[in-house]
């Protein structure tokens, strides 16, 4: 007799969970883990799993391998705030970086006394009475060999989302944040400074100043400016206006930082992973205008 609800016997196979038929799929279990990220791959050609689920899913297995010093931010390139900077500086500051938290430091920048949200900060306009200090949080300080699946849980625990790291000494080596942990996962998560490489690379902003992206290639800069860009290294090729920015500086460009070079005045807009993202670029020369 045949079945009269045939539908309902593929339902019951489809209710079987992601992890069920993955783990299905490589069992016998593997022997290493070159051998599960191999199983993994096979799983995707055989469409168990989809190609963004093997990317997290391989993402979570070399993060066991990983710790804060691995993925932090360094210290050269961190934006931290002087206790006793007057508020007008601060307030520029937070909006110049637009970063949500600061580490807060006293007398040197190394003594980090808390941190201070940049929501918390406008407190101070309506009550400029209160003391700055009575904003701080507390500040999380983990060294250097943290292993990120344990600082994930601490994060997602205390619900912190900044971490001072410190390295053996005891100085402080950088800061990480759930989102540099999470992206080892998830790969890059997208911000607003972040626009998708189809929707172009310069565009025009209300003063009459233009954003750049740092990937721009030299060429189309020079082009769409209608300038001259070329290295002062004549030994020295590069194929980004970053990379050639950061070359003729010297060193890994920080936030805030400016370079005038053929006529073009360039300020460091956003950066991330230690490469320029944007960079803000004024035309020092008329006619110098993106075509």
């Amino acid at each position: 007799m045949s079945d009269p609800h045939p539908a309902r016997a593929s339902e019951k196979e489809d209710k079987r969970s992601f992890l069920q038929k993955v783990a299905e799929f490589i069992r016998p279990g593997p022997d290493s883990r070159d051998e599960l990220l191999e199983a993994l791959t096979d799983a995707e050609d055989n469409q168990v799993i989809g190609a963004e689920s093997r990317v997290m899913l391989e993402g979570v297995i070399r993060m066991a391998d990983l710790t804060a010093g691995d993925v932090m931010l360094a210290t050269p390139r961190m934006d931290r705030l002087n206790i006793d900077s007057p508020y007008d500086e601060l307030l520029h500051q937070v909006i110049e970086t637009a970063h949500s938290r600061f580490p807060v430091y006293s007398d040197e920048p190394d003594n980090i006394i808390g941190i201070l949200m940049a929501k918390d900060l406008l407190k101070l306009q309506r009550a400029p009475e209160l003391n700055i200090r009575a904003l701080l949080r507390p500040a999380v300080f983990v060294p250097e060999s943290k292993g990120l699946n344990d600082l994930l849980r601490e994060f997602r625990g205390n619900r912190n989302h900044l971490a001072i790291v410190i390295d053996e000494f005891g100085r402080v080596a950088g800061l990480i944040t759930i989102e540099d942990v999470l992206e080892q996962i998830v790969g890059e998560i997208e911000d607003e400074f972040d626009i998708a490489e189809d929707e172009g690379d310069i565009f025009g902003l209300a003063d009459r100043s233009y954003r750049v992206s740092g990937d721009t290639p030299i060429e189309r800069v020079a082009e769409a400016f209608g300038v001259l860009i070329e290295s002062r290294d004549a030994d020295e090729n590069f194929d980004t206006i970053g990379g050639l920015i950061a070359h003729e500086l010297g060193h890994v460009p920080r936030r805030g930082e400016h370079f005038e070079l053929a006529g073009l005045k360039f300020v460091v807009q956003h950066t991330k992973g230690g490469a320029v993202r944007w960079f803000k670029v004024t035309p020092q020369a008329d006619g110098a205008t993106p075509a």
